[in-house]
């Protein structure tokens, strides 16, 4: 009878350690993942009920206030930037747009001013430049904006091409830092520029190199190159490491977000934005969508969304969208389109990618800080 009992608790024991005893262990971390409550994630449902920024938009007429009427109904507020391309399009100019704008669009538009490089080779360039920002600054500037024309067209006494780290643009970073005014640079270009039509990653690049072929930089192997502007760029952050930096456009290194990461973990005064380069992001999830994904969140903290909206996008162009709605329109499928990638783990197509992709399904609190909080914290007088 003894025996007959130990034999029964000894089943009853072994019962226990493998039926019970696993049910009361800490969940894996793939299960913890899997049990996640949904309202953990956004959904298209919130899509309006959140504020957000577009933090790089291009607004210079009264046509392009079609963004910001529909920025209104999207719960968007937009950060308008300057951009000094020519001697056709003044710095003063696209201030005067934005100061008119602020006044009539209060809550929902921010700029970023520029200045000019004309008279660059003129001793008092610098005095003068630094007098405008000053003024600009007092103005409601929020950011100032450099381009590529940095690095990619203009040139010294000697011919040669000048780059950010240039000497004499080092008073004028200093005053920033002083005025703790951001610094938003497009500085180069996308890594495809440097590559034939055909062999480009992303449609968004095959359409705006065949329109601009001056900045095909495939056609022009005696330019510096594509490590040429990064390394310049690098420099400068090294040089200034006070300076609150954003770079436009993933950087110009929209490409692979593991280069990113090595320069954001570098640089800590750097982040970057989205602006045009989204798809770049969505063509690395077709094969790598983890690598994406853990990118996001890894560094969180520091992107900015953004779209380089303007009417004259090569997107806007192709559809030849000309009436008020149909501008209105594109700019909601653009904004909802990316919302969709962020929040959604769903399987997706877009029309800058070739190939079918998974949405990133990323946190609330990385949503939150991507589409706004980082915004107001690189920016710091966006929400005021």
């Amino acid at each position: 009878m003894k025996e007959y009992t130990g034999r029964v608790r000894s089943f009853i024991f072994l019962w226990y350690l493998i039926v019970l005893y696993p049910s009361c262990q800490s969940p894996t971390k793939e299960n913890k993942m899997n049990e996640r409550p949904e309202e953990t994630y956004y959904g298209l449902e919130d899509f309006n009920n959140l504020k957000k920024y577009d933090a790089h938009v291009h607004l210079r007429t009264d046509f392009d206030t079609l963004f910001l009427r529909q920025a209104a109904e999207d719960n968007f507020g937009l950060l308008n930037v300057s951009v000094y391309t020519s001697p056709d399009i003044t710095p003063e100019e696209q201030e005067d747009f934005s100061l008119k704008l602020l006044r009539q669009f209060p809550e929902k538009v921010a700029y970023a001013t520029t200045f000019s490089l004309e008279g660059y080779h003129e001793e008092d360039w610098e005095s003068k430049t630094m007098a405008y920002l000053e003024k600009s600054i007092s103005n409601g500037a929020i950011a100032v904006k450099v381009w590529k024309n940095i690095g990619m067209e203009l040139k010294d006494d000697n011919d040669e091409f000048v780059m950010i780290d240039d000497e004499r643009f080092d008073g004028i970073l200093q005053l920033l830092i002083e005025k703790d005014i951001t610094l938003l640079g497009h500085l180069g270009e996308p890594k495809n520029t440097w590559l034939p039509l055909d062999e480009m990653t992303v449609q968004g690049d095959r359409d705006y190199f065949s329109e601009n072929p001056k900045y095909h930089m495939y056609n022009f192997p005696d330019f510096p190159t594509y490590e040429d502007q990064i390394d310049a760029r690098d420099r400068m952050l090294a040089k200034h490491p006070d300076l609150r930096f954003v770079g436009a456009h993933l950087g110009s290194l929209e490409y692979d977000v593991e280069e990113l990461a090595k320069r954001l973990d570098q640089y800590p005064n750097m982040a970057v934005d989205m602006a045009e380069r989204i798809s770049h992001l969505q063509y690395q999830a077709i094969t790598n969508w983890q690598g994406v994904h853990d990118f996001l969140v890894n560094y969180q903290d520091r992107l900015i969304y953004g779209t380089d909206l303007r009417t004259g996008a090569s997107d806007i162009q192709a559809k030849a969208l000309t009436q008020p709605e149909e501008i209105m329109q594109h700019a909601h499928e653009v904004w909802l389109r990316h919302w969709e990638f962020f929040t959604s783990g769903e399987e997706m197509e877009v029309p800058k990618v070739t190939g079918k992709f998974k949405g990133m399904k990323l946190p609330r609190e990385v949503v939150d800080k991507i589409y706004r909080t980082n915004a107001e914290k690189w920016y710091p007088m966006l929400s005021h």
